[in-house]
């Protein structure tokens, strides 16, 4: 099982970028499908974007739609997740989660995958 460990948020200006990454530990990284979510206080986790295991399929939330590219490396492990023309409602915590095999119709919803992250912290300022 893979154990997926964030990095790359920051404090940002409204309208900017940010790229988080995902570095999975283990063997079979090709063999999961990747996701992240986020998390503002007091509301649920939200999915933000998945990607396939060849990384050919992508979705994404509707809120981050032509702003936002999830793409991977498996021969590095990792996920990606660019986040563009960014807004003060994109502020929450982010989380990457691994879930193994194909990417399903059920891919939105967090309890279809079983290994995350602690999360990255992302704060947009107005």
């Amino acid at each position: 099982q893979v154990q997926p460990v964030e990095s790359g948020g920051g404090l940002v200006q409204a309208g900017g970028s940010l790229r988080l990454s995902c570095a999975a530990s283990g063997r079979t990284f090709s063999s999961y499908t990747m996701a992240w979510f986020r998390q503002a206080p007091g509301k649920e986790r939200e999915f933000v974007a998945a990607v396939s295991r060849s990384g050919t399929l992508t979705y994404y939330a509707d809120s981050v739609k032509g702003r936002f590219t999830i793409s991977r490396d498996n021969a590095k492990n990792t996920v990606y997740l660019q986040m563009n023309s960014l807004k003060p409602e994109d502020t929450a915590m982010y989380y990457c989660a691994a879930r193994y095999g194909a990417i399903s119709g059920v891919y939105y919803t967090t309890a279809a995958y079983n290994s995350w992250g602690q999360g990255t912290q992302v704060t947009v300022s107005s």
